[in-house]
């Protein structure tokens, strides 16, 4: 076989005459998996992609009567001219469940709704908004006696409510499985043991959270700047009070993902933070007895945000009531906050530093009209990944979308990298937070929920 070889002639002169085709493939397409830097680089697609579909009026009947809901819409549309009328009407507080199959929603006129958000959504194809008063469109309406401020699902038990009202010390838990106007369980504050303010003055409930371990322990934000923790095995009042030293109303609070900690918003704009353990074991929470939890930390925003150099330069920065604390549900350790004046940003739970700030303008500087106050809380919410935020607009009728990704890429970032080097390159990044403009007859109060449905289709739900 030999004589049938071809000769190959010498390669000395040659310099890689076959040179190995570089693989020009992105690595997600090797190893299956998606980066969060890829992610967040691939984001501003999703940004821009959020539009308004259908807005989806409260307009249900409590047996022949329209709810009081609707019936103080229109008192409050009739006399909107009068500068000394006020009534109740809004939607308050909106949450998904764990799976974003069903929506619960309160209002300040005391009406609890949960609605089947597939059926709501596909009503968007079907009659207009004004004629939604279907019963089929929901699978619970209640209407009580008095205002309703915030609304949760128990993670452990999906088939049950829980709400809270700023005008009494009760929290209200509902079985939705078994279609009744009255509430299953009653959990009272009780006389507090260790505030000093007047009961009957700080005797409202401004917030709700379940830890996601045990679904008999529940805490609730007084307005007296306490939190409560009741154990429903052992009684309907609480077992534990956390309480603050300036005893400031507590507007929002955070369980974070461990259950170990949990934070703590007030309206003199202070964030803090309690160890849930207490130093103990977890039996510290199972006894009726008078236990002290003093707060972990405490920590003034205003002076946290005065750190940076850039910030303090600009503007004029002052104590600002917080609205709102919500821990992105990509990366643990970033706590977002909102304040009254519409500022948001996020505190680093590890440094106990701001790491991102989005200060949107004043009205009056793009000849806006100076929105009017309102009692009622914003209540921003994270999407699920991407750690992408939702808020709405103090003076536009719109939604910022902001991108707070835990890295000098993020355009929020107070160490913004404007330049990139990519192989040997200088690159400007451009990004950009994404808008979305609203119909001009929604309020400057807003609540956020986002439901995940699938593992890339968000929905973002708005409340006003």
């Amino acid at each position: 076989m030999e004589k049938y070889a071809v000769p190959v002639p010498s390669s000395k002169n040659s310099k890689n005459p076959n040179p190995i085709t570089r693989w020009k493939r992105i690595v997600s397409e090797l190893n299956g998996r998606i980066s969060s830097k890829c992610r967040h680089e691939d984001s501003q697609l999703l940004l821009d992609s959020y539009a308004q579909v259908r807005t989806f009026q409260h307009h249900y009947k409590t047996g022949s009567d329209n709810c009081p809901t609707y019936i103080a819409r229109i008192t409050n549309v009739a006399n909107h001219d009068s500068p000394d009328y006020f009534v109740r009407e809004g939607i308050t507080g909106i949450e998904f469940d764990s799976k974003g199959i069903y929506l619960a929603s309160v209002t300040k006129s005391g009406c609890l709704t949960v609605h089947d958000f597939e059926t709501l959504y596909c009503s968007t194809y079907g009659p207009s908004s004004s004629s939604l008063e279907d019963e089929t469109n929901y699978l619970l309406h209640i209407s009580t006696s008095h205002t309703l401020d915030a609304v949760r699902w128990n993670p452990e038990n999906q088939d049950e409510v829980a709400c809270s009202s700023r005008q009494n010390n009760k929290v209200l838990l509902y079985d939705i499985g078994y279609m009744s106007s009255e509430p299953v369980e009653v959990l009272e504050r009780g006389r507090s043991k260790f505030s000093q303010l007047n009961d009957k003055i700080c005797n409202g409930l401004s917030d709700i959270a379940f830890t996601s371990a045990d679904k008999s322990r529940l805490l609730a934000s007084g307005l007296d700047g306490a939190i409560y923790i009741w154990d429903r095995r052992s009684s309907n009042f609480p077992c534990v009070e956390l309480n603050t030293i300036s005893q400031s109303q507590l507007n929002s609070i955070q369980v974070d993902t461990e259950n170990r900690v949990v934070f703590g918003a007030s309206k003199q704009g202070i964030i803090y933070a309690w160890d849930l353990r207490g130093g103990r074991t977890s039996l510290a929470f199972q006894s009726l007895n008078e236990v002290h939890h003093p707060p972990l930390i405490s920590l003034k925003v205003s002076s946290v945000l005065e750190k940076i150099t850039s910030l303090k330069a600009q503007s004029n920065i002052i104590s600002k009531e917080i609205h709102s604390v919500n821990i992105d549900p990509s990366c643990s350790y970033q706590l977002a906050f909102h304040l009254d004046d519409g500022w948001s940003g996020i505190l680093n739970t590890n440094s106990l530093n701001v790491t991102h700030v989005h200060c949107p303008p004043p009205a009056w500087l793009d000849g806006m009209e100076i929105p009017r106050l309102s009692s009622s809380l914003r209540r921003p919410a994270w999407l699920l990944s991407c750690s992408i935020y939702a808020v709405g607009s103090t003076c536009g009728k719109g939604i910022h979308l902001l991108d707070f990704f835990p890295d000098r890429s993020s355009a929020c970032h107070v160490d913004f990298m404007f330049q990139k080097h990519y192989r040997g390159q200088v690159r400007i990044q451009q990004r950009q937070h994404g808008r979305v403009i609203l119909e001009p007859n929604q309020t400057d109060s807003w609540n956020w929920r986002v439901s995940k449905q699938q593992s890339l289709k968000y929905t973002l739900i708005l409340s006003s």
